[in-house]
């Protein structure tokens, strides 16, 4: 089973923007999920979707191009990793986000949870947009 979901996207907007809009609780509670969570490392953060808790902990920050934080579905003990890397282009900014460790779910729970998080992640990008092209 493939371990990592990796998706790219060219925002058309400065690469500041974007990070503000992937690090500040504030702006990830108006286009992703409910936040507490700040770009610290060591920081123990919590995302609230209807009845899913996220949680984990801030591993890296490195402001305007990098995050990176371990992710925990309540109800489950399995770490896994979310990265954000931005770069800068002459079109905007390149996000490149993967979410490894899948594999480390048991059994077919890995399959489930890997397609799961994969088309939440295309929702996830696609909601960043409307966001950013609104701001």
């Amino acid at each position: 089973m493939n371990d990592k979901i990796t998706k790219q996207h060219l925002f058309k907007h400065p690469i500041g923007k974007v990070w503000e809009a992937i690090s500040v609780a504030e702006a990830i509670s108006s286009w992703f999920i409910q936040a507490d969570f700040k770009t610290e490392i060591g920081y123990k953060y919590t995302f609230i979707h209807e009845q899913t808790k996220i949680t984990g902990e801030v591993l890296k920050a490195n402001p305007v191009y990098e995050l990176v934080y371990t992710w925990i579905v309540s109800g489950t003990d399995v770490v896994t990793t979310v990265s954000w890397h931005l770069e800068e282009n002459t079109d905007g900014t390149l996000l490149t986000l993967e979410h490894s460790g899948i594999s480390n779910y048991p059994g077919d729970t890995a399959i489930v949870m890997f397609n799961n998080f994969k088309g939440g992640w295309d929702t996830c990008i696609n909601e960043l947009e409307q966001f950013l092209t609104v701001q």
